[in-house]
Order: structure tokens, then C-alpha cells, then sequence
């Protein structure tokens, strides 16, 4: 591990990087290998977690890297290393758990054989894997600075000209405040970015360029929580039954009513050693949050899992760590059209070409955030590394041209991302039962013509999307192109049925 006390040995307090990337997530770590593979040197990345593997109950999310993730994968050579710690969509086995006890194994249907294989796995794996790359390969031009936070962004003229730099100041682990000067600044530290805040604050007498803009979804309201379990744990009470890693499982709870009525979802893990995640995802005055005190959790799991020997599977510090839990919100669909910005400059630094002029540029999160209805989140983010490294060769490195490109690429499918996932699968949570029965008739109906008529008629954008040689933006363009058609149909086949009664009441009268 590349530690503060090694990293200041190597430079002083006041220096000047050509990378300074803030968020040691997917992004971050992805954006950092991308510039390193192309011969970036002295990239540093910054993370407020203390290491790599941090766990976070509340945060331990799972990842499906899909064909658009992949794209990343592939070019730095990882996919072969990322498919053994994951457990592949082809390889899928879900196991329902009614309330009654009994069980039935299902093998996921393969949609689209032409589909890339996709794989799961945790959130902590994945980050731990992009940062045994730096360690193994990367270190000479790769710092990771743990449990460090970017204060504050300025940006400052050199000898009174028009020259602009950025002067960067970060709180580190043992408090001291080390200033960075760097000439590419990359924002990665998600929704409520420092980076993008910043650039907000200085465009806001001009434009709202870097301001989120929201879009409602029927999912965003909803709250998760997390609560862990043991690793095998155990599904019946004599212990003779216990979880597969490698399997999900979907445990039907047997209490009824909208404020009650809870399940538990599991995804599936490769090591059979790591605790499993159980998501429960319910409206924000589920009975669910009134829970206060161990005894409550217990009490509450035991009426809505009978067929769980909940006392076994969740230990006393488990469930006192869930009642205090605040848990959190699935965020409104929403992004911002500016995703860099260029510093004043008067000429090109002759010595390092593709640093020529100051730079900012924002990816992940800070510049698209939704819920984890389609899946998207982590695939989008690294396509949007991958679609930044195109820019850079396009464009010889060379920021001034790099960073408008990278914005004229990605702005198109970053609008089209937030719309998909305002509309493609928001019903998934159980949230109302007639508005997930007409947007199911919706769904079906759309996939039954695109069958029957695929020349006139697109799938259901859920299935487009897991498309990864088709653009967000091109998504967009034929779910419109279906919702206009049948728009068209509809109202061709209301003039039909109003002409026919027409027809009957001029005939009777």
C-alpha cells in the first residue's frame, strides 16, 4: 500500500502533479489505470475511505459488469482476472423462499444469447481489484492517498498575467493539509461532488451548466437498508441446510400490508467466505424504519420470516447496528450538461504537451446519478473512462482539445442515461400493485411486437440497454421511435372504434 509518510518522501508539501483525481471508487481507479497505460506519470488519487477493502454494511452493494463495463475491462486486460472472482450471468441460480419454508431453484433464462456474459460481484471487490493493478504495475505513476479528503479549489494567475493554474488543498490522515497544483483536475467523488460543486459556484453568474438537473422517477423515493448475514448461513433451524455463495436468493416475508409486507433479496458472491448482503427497499414510513432497539429487529423478522431461524442468522451486534442504521435514499434520476471546464491559458507548456492547458473534467456519478434500477451505474461510469480515453487519442493528449471532445462525446448519452432510467424498469420494487400491473402490460406488450414485428417495433428498453454496442443516446432514439408508434396505433385504432359506433348510431337512428 502506497502510504502518506512514503508519498511525502518522495515530494514536498507545495508541488505540481499533472493528475490529481478525487474519489478512489470504480471511476477514480479506472480513470487513473486508463492515464497510466497511456503514459500519464505522477497521477494521484485521492479516497476518504481508509483502504481499498474498506466495508461499509450500508454501502456493500453488488455489481453486474455488463458488455459497457467490459469495454474497460478489456482494453486494461482485467476481464479474465474480473471473471474469476465473479460469478457470470450465464451461471445465474436464484432460489425462492416462501414463507411456508418451501423452495424452488431456477436457472435466469438467457434473453439474448448474442448478449456479452456479464458478472457479479461486491462493490469491494471490484474497487480491490482495479487497486491490486496499481499496486502490481502502476505504482511508479499511480499514488493512492487513503483517507484523504479535497477541502477546497482554487484557481490562481500566474505573475499577474492570464495564465490560470489550480491550487488544490487536501486534509490527510494525520490532519496536516497538503497542496496540490495539478493541470488535469478529475472529479470522481460522486452525487455531491467537491469538484463539480466548485465549478458550479464559479460558472453560476454566467450559466447552470455544472447544476443537476432532476427527473422524477417512481422508484426514487424509496429507501434501502442492508442487513448482513453470514457467510453459508444456516435456512433452517437445525442447521442441517445452509446458503450457497454462488446462488440469490429472494425469501418471501409472510407479513401483509404496504407498511409491512418486506422480502429479502441476496445477490450471489464467488467466495464462499464473505458475508451476504440482504437488501430490503420500501417507502420511507415502512414499519421497517421504526425499528429502535435489538429486541424490535428480532421481534419484527421473526412475525415477517417464519421460515427462517432469524435468531441464528442475525447476531445481536448485527441487529443493533441495523435498528441505529439510517439506511439510505435511492436518488432522483439527474445530471449536468457541463462535464469539464479549461483554464485561462496564454501558451502551451512546451515541456509536457498534453498537460498544455489546465484542465477539469468530471466523470461517474458527479455528472449522471439514478437509481439501481437498470443497473447501470458502475457500467456507465466505466464507458465514460473508456469514452475519455478515446478523446485523448483523438486528440494527442493534448487537454485543450481533449476535454470539449470528451463533453461533446458523452453529454448526448449522459441526457439519454438519466431518461432511461426514469422509465425502463422503476416498477421492480413492489411499490403498487396496479401501477406495476400497466407497466408490466406496457413492458410485454412492446417485447410481443418487437417479436412479431421487429422491423416496425423495438424491445423494452431494459433489454436494449444490456446492448452494449448500442449508445445510450441510440437506446433513447428507438424506445421514442416504439412509444411514438404505438402512440400512432392507438389513436388510429380509437378513430376505428369511434367510426364503428358512429356508423351504429346513424344506422339505429
Amino acid at each position: 500500500m502506497v502510504t502518506e509518510e512514503l508519498f511525502t518522501q518522495k515530494e514536498s508539501n507545495n508541488f505540481c502533479q499533472n493528475v490529481l483525481i478525487v474519489g478512489g471508487g470504480p471511476a477514480g481507479l479506472a480513470t487513473a489505470l486508463m492515464l497510466a497505460k497511456r503514459g500519464w506519470i505522477n497521477i494521484t488519487v485521492l479516497e476518504q475511505r481508509a483502504t481499498a477493502d474498506y466495508y461499509e454494511p450500508d454501502k456493500s452493494f453488488n455489481y453486474q459488469i455488463d458488455g459497457r463495463g467490459q469495454k474497460f475491462t478489456d482494453f486494461l486486460g482485467l476481464t479474465d482476472q474480473l471473471s474469476k472472482i465473479s460469478v457470470s450471468s450465464t451461471e445465474f441460480f436464484l432460489t425462492h423462499i416462501k414463507p411456508n419454508g418451501s423452495r424452488k431453484t431456477s436457472k435466469l433464462p438467457t434473453i439474448n444469447p448474442n448478449r456479452k456474459t456479464a458478472y457479479w460481484l461486491p462493490r469491494k471487490a471490484f474497487v480491490l481489484l482495479l487497486y491490486q493493478e496499481i499496486e502490481k504495475n502502476w505504482q511508479d505513476r499511480i499514488t493512492v492517498l487513503f483517507s484523504a479528503k479535497c477541502v477546497q479549489i482554487n484557481k490562481k494567475c500566474i505573475n499577474n498575467s492570464k495564465q490560470e493554474n489550480l491550487e488544490v488543498f487536501v486534509h490527510t490522515e494525520n490532519g496536516s493539509v497538503v497542496t496540490f497544483e495539478p493541470y488535469l483536475l478529475v472529479g470522481c467523488d460522486g452525487l455531491n461532488s467537491t469538484v463539480r460543486n466548485t465549478l458550479k459556484e464559479w460558472d453560476k453568474p454566467t450559466s447552470d451548466k455544472f447544476e443537476m438537473k432532476l427527473f422524477p422517477s417512481l422508484s426514487s423515493c424509496l429507501r434501502y437498508k442492508v442487513l448482513t448475514l453470514p457467510a453459508n448461513f444456516p435456512l433452517v433451524t437445525s442447521g442441517n441446510e445452509h446458503a450457497v455463495s454462488t446462488t440469490a436468493y429472494a425469501i418471501r416475508g409472510a407479513l401483509r400490508g404496504r407498511k409491512r409486507s418486506v422480502s429479502l433479496g441476496i445477490l450471489p458472491l464467488k467466495n464462499p467466505d464473505e458475508p451476504r448482503s440482504a437488501n430490503i427497499i420500501k417507502y420511507p414510513d415502512h414499519q421497517i424504519w421504526e425499528l429502535k432497539n435489538t429486541e424490535e429487529v428480532y421481534n419484527f423478522f421473526e412475525k415477517a420470516f417464519p421460515q427462517l431461524p432469524i435468531r441464528q442468522i442475525v447476531s445481536p451486534e448485527e441487529a443493533e447496528r441495523f435498528a441505529k442504521s439510517e439506511g439510505g435514499y435511492f436518488p432522483i434520476p439527474q445530471y449536468c450538461s457541463g462535464l469539464h471546464l479549461l483554464l485561462m491559458h496564454e501558451q502551451a507548456c512546451l515541456e509536457i504537451p498534453q498537460c498544455s492547458s489546465a484542465g477539469i473534467i468530471l466523470l461517474g456519478d458527479a455528472i449522471h446519478c439514478f437509481p439501481p434500477d437498470i443497473g447501470q451505474g458502475v457500467n456507465s461510469a466505466l464507458e465514460d473512462v473508456y469514452i475519455l480515453n478515446e478523446a485523448l487519442s483523438q486528440s494527442n493528449d493534448e487537454l485543450s482539445r481533449t476535454l470539449p471532445l470528451y463533453e461533446s462525446l458523452r453529454l448526448p448519452d449522459t441526457k439519454a442515461l438519466v431518461y432511461l432510467a426514469q422509465t425502463a424498469y422503476p416498477w421492480q420494487y413492489n411499490q403498487n400493485s396496479l401501477g406495476r400491473l400497466v407497466w408490466f402490460v406496457n413492458f410485454f406488450l412492446r417485447l410481443l411486437l418487437s417479436r412479431l414485428l421487429p422491423f416496425i417495433f423495438n424491445p423494452p428498453a431494459f433489454f436494449l440497454i444490456q446492448n452494449h454496442q448500442l449508445s445510450y443516446q441510440q437506446i433513447w432514439v428507438m424506445v421514442q421511435r416504439t412509444t411514438s408508434t404505438l402512440y400512432i396505433l392507438s389513436m388510429i385504432l380509437l378513430c376505428g372504434l369511434l367510426a364503428l359506433v358512429l356508423k351504429d348510431l346513424v344506422d339505429i337512428y
